[in-house]
């Protein structure tokens, strides 16, 4: 999808490179944390029509599956009337609403895959911008600080310069670990990672334990 094609292109951007070449590294931060929350908007939208696509077709795929059955019923009416030619017409017509049952049952699989695409890509973002937001905190406190040592010892000459590479030295070392934050937000465009597939293997090895333990539980039939 686009949409997630440029979160993810967001999210991998590197933030050692923005900071380095920008004049406003608090600017620079601000912009990044709120073209993220941009990004979440637009995907909470997605995620809204996504759902509301998904109940559309689960209604249309109802309503030609209500309508095989009716067919069908009035086919064995005709039957009973011995009205051949109009049992067959009414089969004829249940036959091409079971066609579009299955067209909109398709079309429902796919859909429901893509909502829940929506659904975890919106989860993990909106956990990342919250991580992002308060190292882009931490980052804008720090490089004020540096300015400020910087602006203290401007008159003192060397030393001066040394204590302001040193502030600047920590600045770079908070820019590191908000680019450490972010580079976690690659598995929006990744999907799972090793970690959440031996999760579900286990979740799914306790349910199994637990169903296990409920049927030893029942009473026998003799």
């Amino acid at each position: 999808m686009a949409l997630l094609e440029r979160v993810g292109t967001l999210l991998r951007a590197n933030i050692n490179d923005l900071i380095e070449k920008a004049e406003d590294p608090e600017k620079l931060t601000r912009q990044l944390v709120q073209d993220m929350e941009n990004q979440l908007l637009q995907v909470k939208t997605q995620v809204a029509i996504a759902i509301a696509d998904q109940h559309l077709l689960e209604k249309k795929k109802k309503e030609h599956q209500e309508a095989v059955m009716e067919w069908h019923r009035k086919a064995e009416m005709a039957v009973n009337r011995q009205q051949d030619d109009l049992a067959r017409a009414a089969l004829e017509r249940s036959l091409t609403q079971q066609r579009l049952a299955e067209g909109f049952t398709q079309q429902l699989e796919d859909q429901t895959a893509e909502t829940e695409t929506l659904r975890q890509a919106f989860t993990r973002l909106q956990q990342k911008l919250a991580e992002t937001r308060t190292a882009a905190e931490m980052l804008i406190g720090q490089h004020r600080r540096a300015r400020a040592i910087a602006r203290a010892h401007a008159s003192h000459g060397t030393t001066g310069i040394a204590q302001a590479a040193n502030a600047m030295a920590r600045l770079r070392s908070s820019v590191d670990r908000l680019e450490s934050v972010n580079s976690a937000s690659r598995v929006i465009l990744e999907g799972e990672s090793i970690e959440e597939r031996f999760s579900a293997i286990e979740r799914e090895e306790q349910v199994e334990r637990l169903l296990e333990d409920l049927k030893s539980r029942q009473p026998r039939l003799t």
